[in-house]
């Protein structure tokens, strides 16, 4: 099943070497102290792996050469002080060797788990009793470091020594429709703790293609997987997913908890979820991702295969994305691939300001340069929305317009943050493959509850990255606003598959390009209402499709500027 599916499992260790992760059940078997885990299976497991990933074709009597009994059995001697746990090897050689090994083992995505259903006691304090997982790992590491060198260390470093985070989960009755049975005992995530900043590596670092419909239900095949799985419920906007992943895609599901808000107890039970991802299905032919309309029970269903090529987490937040923007569209609500925020001035304005494109055009760049230019007329800037929301006809509010985040975080490329951004949510991100191309973190940027807030829209602009003026460009024609939005050109820069100038409907491969012809009809509604009240539509030239300095881009964002300031 997959590429290089090759899982280890204990009573209490789930690890699977391919993708660098490792699951601690401690309803399974918890650790008291240091002794108990010289003595557990695991350890001795995690000793076989790490002495296996050295490959070592031929022995030559050194201490890794050793079985994991021995190695062990050498350990354990240098707790008690047995001298003779030096007979064959120098405590030089048993240091740098278990030195290896203790990195080796935090390499891995390390997440302990504990089931709520099997010990409320336990599981309402699942922070404390993995913080003191770490500390006895931490003390087991220390012990033998300072006894192989003969003295106690003069610094010491809190590091993650045992796990990077922890989740409680838990089981819950939510309204399960007939021929959806077998996701009946998979169990949901509850609560989850992350020690940031956190890194994690994936062996993918692209996304590729265009997810399509097919006519079979993906839950069909669910009763037939291998592997371990959990739910990560997600509250996407207001629509309700049920993510569920296998193990293996570990990093996936839990860098969810950083962007998707965590749905509770009360918000599962007896519901019936609008979305349902299946992360790391048997691979489809073709191995690529499919969703499928239940159109009986109004549920949208997507599955993405098992292969190394979707550990991308784009694969994991553009399917969610495109599952929710679907249901958008059915409830005639328009999906908007880009960001917006509400911008606070010293002079006492402010402006609800949605930037529009596809990857790479400059949006999050126009929103930096825009900031950087303002200098301190800018007194407040807060994010509603980073990478999608919705549009929808609303009488309500001001300019007849809605608009609605997705996201509490955002997941944005290394190279895309400003160094003040950067370093204020530094402690708080996870970052996925920061030392590679297209290197991206995932930070909180708000709340829920003011995520999906029915914010008004002042202006609404696409970032155009590939024609050669400056600065800032209002349509005036209804038609012509709407035959750039609709067309959805771009300079490609290659965090996709793509490069070079392509198109695509509605800047948005994620549900309108699926739904063309239901989403015109929405297209036309939503600009004929803000057109009608008078808000500013435009386009903000970005030149990054040509020009990589920023001297062009500061141009029109002093234009942005002049016109949010001024006009009325």
């Amino acid at each position: 099943m997959g590429e290089n599916r090759r899982t280890i499992q204990t009573d209490s260790l789930y690890i699977a070497p391919s993708r660098k992760v490792a699951l601690l059940n401690f309803s399974q078997r918890y650790y008291t102290n240091m002794y108990e885990m010289i003595n557990s299976d695991e350890l001795k497991t995690m000793v076989r792996i790490y002495l296996n990933s050295l490959h070592n074709s031929e022995r030559n009597d050194s201490f890794e050469d050793q079985t994991a009994d021995d190695y062990v059995s050498v350990i354990k001697k240098i707790l008690v002080d047995d001298i003779s746990a030096y007979d064959h090897y120098s405590r030089e050689e048993i240091l740098d060797s278990i030195e290896n090994f203790y990195t080796y083992y935090r390499s891995y995505l390390r997440v302990s788990v504990m089931d709520y259903r099997q010990n409320k006691i336990i599981g309402a304090k699942f922070r404390e009793v993995d913080n003191f997982f770490n500390d006895q790992i931490r003390v087991l590491y220390r012990t033998i470091e300072e006894k192989l060198q003969g003295f106690p260390n003069k610094v010491y470093r809190q590091l993650d020594s045992g796990t990077n985070a922890a989740m409680l989960i838990d089981h819950h009755q939510w309204k399960i429709p007939a021929g959806y049975e077998s996701l009946k005992d998979v169990p949901f995530i509850d609560r989850v703790m992350l020690r940031p900043p956190l890194m994690m590596h994936t062996k993918s670092n692209k996304r590729e293609g265009v997810f399509s419909a097919v006519e079979y239900n993906p839950v069909d095949k669910f009763a037939d997987q291998d592997g371990e799985w959990l739910c990560y419920p997600a509250k996407i906007g207001e629509s309700l997913a049920f993510i569920y992943f296998d193990v293996d895609y570990l990093v996936n599901g839990l860098a969810l908890s950083n962007l998707f808000q965590l749905a509770s107890a009360k918000e599962i039970r007896d519901q019936k979820p609008d979305e349902i991802i299946l992360f790391g299905l048997t691979p489809t032919k073709g191995d690529v991702s499919h969703y499928h309309h239940d159109a009986d029970n109004d549920i949208w269903v997507a599955e993405v295969p098992y292969n190394d090529k979707t550990t991308y987490f784009g694969y994991m937040k553009k399917m969610c994305l495109t599952v929710h923007n679907l249901h958008q569209i059915y409830r005639n609500s328009l999906p908007i691939h880009g960001s917006m925020v509400k911008i606070t001035f010293a002079n006492g304005k402010q402006r609800n300001v949605v930037f529009f494109g596809d990857s790479g055009a400059g949006k999050s760049e126009s929103l930096e340069a825009l900031q950087e230019v303002a200098d301190d007329q800018i007194t407040n800037l807060e994010t509603i929305f980073d990478d999608m929301g919705s549009f929808t006809i609303d009488d309500r509010v001001k300019n007849g317009i809605s608009a609605q985040g997705t996201e509490i975080g955002a997941f944005v490329r290394l190279d895309d943050l400003s160094s003040a951004v950067a370093f204020d949510n530094m402690d708080r991100g996870v970052y996925l493959n920061p030392e590679r191309k297209n290197a991206r973190v995932i930070i909180p940027a708000d709340s829920w509850d003011h995520v999906v807030q029915h914010h008004h829209v002042d202006m609404w602009v696409y970032a155009n990255n590939y024609d050669k003026e400056i600065g800032l460009h209002r349509f005036n024609d209804v038609d012509e606003a709407k035959k750039t939005f609709v067309a959805g050109k771009r300079m490609a820069l290659g965090t996709t598959d793509e490069v070079g100038f392509s198109t695509t409907f509605f800047a948005n491969p994620f549900g309108p390009v699926q739904e063309e012809e239901r989403t015109k009809p929405i297209i036309d509604q939503v600009f004929k209402t803000l057109f009608d009240h008078d808000v500013y539509v435009g386009e903000v030239y970005t030149h990054l499709g040509n020009d990589k300095s920023k001297d062009a881009l500061h141009e029109s964002a002093k234009e942005l500027l002049h016109v949010l300031l001024t006009d009325d």
